[in-house]
């Protein structure tokens, strides 16, 4: 291990969290009626004030993050809880059984509601994360009800209050998405270091997304994790569905498990979470241009998704913390190179040292799409700090080992 080039590394992570920390700051609060703004160009102006529902609860959970790992600030609390109390005044459809709208205008007014459980996900990181850094007990009752609803969402339990329905007429096709036990593990992750009360229920969920996750999507005989798969498991031949793959989904999935099989000190787990990760990166790392691909389809076939090639942030931030992770809890120098060679892609065409923030979305070629943004309805101050305040904290526990050794 070189520890000059750890020690490069951080210091190059550490001044871009301070960037974009300050952006987000800067630029995405809105001061008048409270939360964020997240549709915003390269240089921080706002071009649409409608506001994600997600990124409410994003925010607030990133904000707390920082104050749980670096200490708490007032800045960074006030944005938290502005962010908190946006999603309780604005945010919940409460003649529908408490579910969370996708996304609401500048004030708060109701726009779109969706079938899928990620505003309540957000919205219950958000407040357990506040939790744990204040102790304020409303928050961890709103994380805890958050938590049972998606649950009994995710599993039939209980009847879809908004109406909504399934995505797909189910008695032509009905299955599994990866994003439910995936993100729910996450979730989980976070609730049991928060609410260490109810650890025993936790790890019981935990348990049962992990054997989701590896009972159902995981499939060695294609190099591949599936997005999708039928009830029992059952590959789908569909363009739409059943042969698509999310590389970036699949790493971020990955260093999921990875946490789950350190909690556990499951070696077992951990290997297969790293098996996760080296079928992700292989498939979908572009090796005319570089970078990950955003969707490709597990036979080879061509995608649907007209912007398959394209190249996002956010899975390059998941490349650097389950590389990093891998790295860190195995020694093994494959994975520090996949670190060191995402990070210089991301360095080369996502970084903007003069504004801040990273560009969200990119071709194929590495060029920005114009005119370029930072943020979006789907892109806010949430995978960029997450894999920066991650990595910091993993190069500093890799630094300390070498310090020992010395």
């Amino acid at each position: 291990m070189d520890s000059a080039k750890l020690k490069g590394y951080q210091e190059w992570i550490r001044a871009e969290l301070d960037r974009c920390v300050d952006f987000w700051l800067k630029n995405g609060l809105d001061k008048v009626n409270g939360g964020v703004y997240t549709c915003l160009d390269r240089t921080g102006q706002v071009f649409s004030t409608d506001k994600s529902v997600w990124m409410q609860g994003r925010c607030a959970w990133t904000f707390a993050y920082l104050c749980h790992v670096y200490g708490a600030r007032p800045e960074w609390l006030a944005a938290s809880k502005s962010c908190l109390d946006f999603l309780e005044e604005h945010c919940i459809n409460r003649e529908a059984g408490n579910r969370l709208y996708f996304t609401v205008t500048a004030d708060g007014k109701p726009l779109r509601q969706r079938r899928y459980c990620f505003s309540e996900g957000f919205y219950c990181i958000g407040n357990a994360e506040y939790y744990g850094v204040t102790g304020d007990e409303t928050c961890l009752k709103r994380a805890r009800d958050a938590y049972e609803l998606i649950y009994q969402l995710n599993n039939g339990l209980i009847k879809d209050p908004t109406g909504l329905g399934p995505k797909t007429i189910p008695e032509t096709r009905s299955g599994r998405a990866l994003a439910d036990p995936m993100i729910y593990l996450n979730i989980t992750s976070i609730m049991r270091r928060v609410d260490p009360a109810n650890a025993e229920l936790y790890d019981k969920r935990s348990a049962e997304c992990v054997q989701t996750i590896f009972g159902y999507h995981f499939k060695p005989e294609l190099k591949c994790t599936l997005e999708s798969v039928g009830v029992n498991g059952e590959f789908m031949d569909s363009i739409t569905a059943g042969r698509v793959v999310n590389p970036g989904h699949d790493i971020e999935c990955s260093w999921f498990l990875m946490e789950e099989a350190n909690h556990k000190k499951d070696e077992q787990l951990h290997k297969n979470a790293m098996q996760v990760f080296d079928f992700a990166i292989e498939a979908g790392w572009d090796k005319e241009y570089g970078g990950l691909l955003y969707f490709i389809d597990c036979l080879g076939k061509p995608p649907e998704s007209y912007e398959h090639d394209m190249k996002l942030w956010w899975p390059h931030d998941e490349i650097l913390i389950a590389s990093l992770m891998i790295y860190r809890d195995t020694g093994d120098e494959k994975y520090l190179a996949w670190f060191d060679k995402t990070l210089a892609y991301c360095k080369q065409v996502f970084s903007d040292p003069e504004y801040g923030e990273w560009y969200g979305y990119l071709r194929r070629d590495g060029k920005p799409t114009a005119p370029p943004c930072k943020g979006s309805t789907f892109k806010g101050p949430f995978h960029l700090p997450r894999m920066l305040v991650m990595c910091d904290t993993m190069l500093t526990e890799l630094l300390a080992r070498e310090g020992d050794k010395a």
